[in-house]
């Protein structure tokens, strides 16, 4: 199975969901994210990952263009602005969507930053293993 999970920026939330889905799903499928825009994979987003033991540390923040052309199963969008701008991607694959919150935004102390950043990666979390759970 092949899953594609799109974002603004490919910098939070879809690289948490990809992290998740890999861990969740196992091996046997291929999870790639990407984004309208490349802006780096969050240092927090790093962080909130690897506080639950999943490392992202050698994630690529990447556009859509550069992926490998294969063929989705699924493509998700995981903000409403990558819903409104996503491209139309070719092939056969069922379109998701769920908008979470972006923890990239978030202001305060570093705790409530890693607090905001902790309840996303657990609310993506969720929606990764009733996914998961849904495929069986």
């Amino acid at each position: 199975m092949n899953i594609l999970i799109l974002c603004t920026g490919n910098s939070c939330r879809s690289q948490i969901a990809e992290g998740l889905f890999r861990k969740h799903l196992g091996k046997g499928h291929n999870v790639y994210s990407a984004g309208i825009e490349a802006r780096g994979v969050n240092p927090n987003a790093i962080k909130t990952m690897a506080a639950i033991g999943i490392d992202i540390s050698n994630h690529t923040s990447d556009t859509i263009e550069n992926l490998p052309q294969v063929e989705y199963d699924y493509v998700i969008t995981v903000c409403d602005n990558a819903k409104e701008r996503c491209p139309i991607l070719p092939g056969n694959h069922k379109s998701l969507h769920h908008s979470f919150p972006d923890p990239a935004s978030a202001k305060g102390t570093e705790e409530e930053v890693a607090a905001i950043f902790a309840s996303v990666r657990d609310e993506i979390d969720e929606y990764v293993r009733e996914f998961v759970e849904g495929l069986n």
